[in-house]
Parts: C-alpha cells; sequence; structure tokens
C-alpha cells in the first residue's frame, strides 16, 4: 500500500508599511497571504512557498522552491544533492564564514530562507563534524558572489564548554578565503567570536557575547568591521524577554563613521500552533549619514502565522 506524503506547512498573512521620504512618491503599504508546504519522504525533502501580495490595485502571485534535496545516510556519511539551506557561523547580526548560504541578517520580519543548490559531504562523530560543499555547479564563473560556482568547507570540534570552527572557500569569482569562530556558554553567558581572511588582503571579523538572566532577560552585544563594505564598523545591542509565550525585544544598529541609527522594536507571542509578532524599524542619523539615503525612514509589519 502507498503511504501518502507527510505534509507539514503555515500559512502565514503579513501587513506591511513604510513611511517614505517626504519627495518620494512611494507605496506606502502591501498585503501577503503566503503558504508554506514541507514534506519529507524516503530520502527526499522538498520546502515550497506559495505567495499573494497586493499593493494598492496592483496582485502578484508567484511560487518558489525553498528546498528541495536528496540524502543518503551512509553510517557516519551522509551525503545530499539538490536546493538545501546550508547555514554557518556563529554570529547574530553579522556572519563572515555563512560561505554557503550567505544569509541577509538582520532583517525586519523572519522568513524562511532559500537555499543554494550543491552537492555536500559530511562525516559525523561525538564530537566532530566535517563538511565538503561544492554550491552552485552548474553556475557561470562570471555570476555574483551568492551564486558564483564555489567549493566550501567546515570542521567543528566540542571540547567541553567551547565549540571551535574552521571554514574554507574557494569561488570562481570571488576567490579563496579562509575562517574560523569559536563559541563559548555557561548557564549564563555566552560569547563568541568569527574571522574571515579574503584573498589575504581583506578581512571581516565580529565579536559577541550575550548573558541571560533566570527570569529569561536577555542582552547581546555584537560589534564587527566588514572589510568588503563601505561603512566598516558596526555595532549592536539586543535586548530581549521571554515570558508566558510573549517576547518583546528592542535592537539598537550603530555605525560609527556616519553615526548611522537603525532602532527596531519588536513583539511576538508563540501560542501552540499560532504565532503573532509586529516590529517598527526607524532609520536615524545626520542628513549624510548612509541610512538617511534610503527611499525609507520608518517600516512596520504585523504578521499572524498557523502552523499545521
Amino acid at each position: 500500500q502507498v503511504q501518502p506524503l507527510p505534509i507539514s506547512g503555515q500559512v502565514r498573512v503579513q501587513q506591511d508599511d513604510q513611511q517614505p521620504h517626504a519627495q518620494l512618491a512611494l507605496p506606502t503599504g502591501f498585503s501577503t497571504l503566503q503558504t508554506e508546504l514541507r514534506t519529507a519522504s524516503h530520502g527526499i525533502a522538498a520546502v515550497v512557498t506559495l505567495q499573494h501580495r497586493q499593493q494598492g490595485d496592483t496582485y502578484q502571485s508567484r511560487a518558489w522552491v525553498n528546498e528541495l534535496y536528496a540524502t543518503h545516510d551512509a553510517g557516519a556519511w551522509q551525503f545530499s544533492a539538490g536546493k538545501r539551506v546550508v547555514s554557518w557561523d556563529v554570529g547574530y547580526g553579522f556572519r563572515p564564514n555563512d560561505m554557503v548560504q550567505q544569509e541577509e541578517r538582520l532583517g525586519l520580519a523572519s522568513t524562511t530562507l532559500e537555499g543554494r543548490p550543491l552537492l555536500l559531504a559530511e562525516h559525523f562523530s561525538a564530537d566532530t563534524a566535517w563538511t565538503l560543499a561544492w554550491v552552485n555547479p552548474t553556475s557561470a564563473a562570471q555570476d555574483s558572489t551568492n551564486r558564483e560556482p564555489a567549493w566550501a568547507a567546515r570542521m567543528y570540534q566540542h571540547q567541553g564548554a567551547v565549540d571551535w570552527h574552521g571554514f574554507a572557500h574557494v569561488g570562481a569569482h570571488s576567490g579563496a578565503s579562509l575562517g574560523a569562530a569559536t563559541w563559548v556558554a555557561t548557564d549564563e553567558l555566552a560569547l563568541h567570536g568569527s574571522a574571515r581572511y579574503i584573498n589575504h588582503t581583506t578581512s571581516q571579523v565580529v565579536l559577541g557575547g550575550s548573558w541571560t538572566a533566570s527570569n529569561q532577560l536577555s542582552v547581546l552585544a555584537e560589534a564587527w568591521r566588514d572589510g568588503t563594505a563601505q561603512q566598516r564598523r558596526s555595532s549592536l545591542l539586543r535586548v530581549s524577554w521571554q515570558h508566558e509565550g510573549w517576547t518583546p525585544a528592542l535592537d539598537l544598529l550603530y555605525t560609527p563613521a556616519d553615526q548611522s541609527r537603525v532602532t527596531t522594536v519588536a513583539l511576538a507571542w508563540q501560542g501552540d500552533r499560532v504565532n503573532v509578532q509586529g516590529a517598527l524599524r526607524v532609520f536615524g542619523g545626520p542628513p549624510g549619514a548612509a541610512v538617511m539615503q534610503l527611499p525609507v525612514r520608518r517600516q512596520a509589519f504585523v504578521a499572524a502565522t498557523w502552523a499545521f
């Protein structure tokens, strides 16, 4: 007897709004209905997203595949082929060694990532893991950095309260880079750091830590330097609290070079199957600051998600 595919997922309704510069005639808001479907059976896993968006009198519907890959379990080895999300590194606001996924961090609303085409080999033991990935194997060499064909490798070692990570990447467009990261955690305090050196000339570094009290009040601080960016130094302070399903949070992102400030206030509630969240983001700084050149001054959203 053929068994039906196990299907799970979620339905999300979201309303976004934004305040543009006074001189820009931008649409101020849009509504989104999004359904995400997941299945996994016989070594095949898939995640598909269906989205319908309305902005004024304009409607847009589209669909895409977040993940679709096959896996083969060979004892300590596991092999994968297809489109898959592979996120690396230890930072919160900035991850220099996220060499495969290259995820954009600090988005206003959380979204399911879209994976990269790859071939993946992984080896696991009690305290170590090795990963080798061939990313975007069918792309052209001149494609942009996150679509270029590349080889990436990661080593993980767990020793007591310390996690060690080593990384390597060779891209057809971006060249070679090496990286390392560490994570040290106790019951209340966690410290982390990550560094990447690109073509022996450019560096990316992040240092941070978080403290969590017994009442689930948490404070996270990070500072990073990105040698590939125009505004190279940034710092982040995040304060959050979890209490009976509620999670209020405050994020402050600051760039000292031009005194850019990004302030985000968020509130989320998590039930058994329903999640409700909303956030407001405000961009500030002197008239010449980079964030003041963005087309919007404020962004906000509210969303409700039902899981099935």
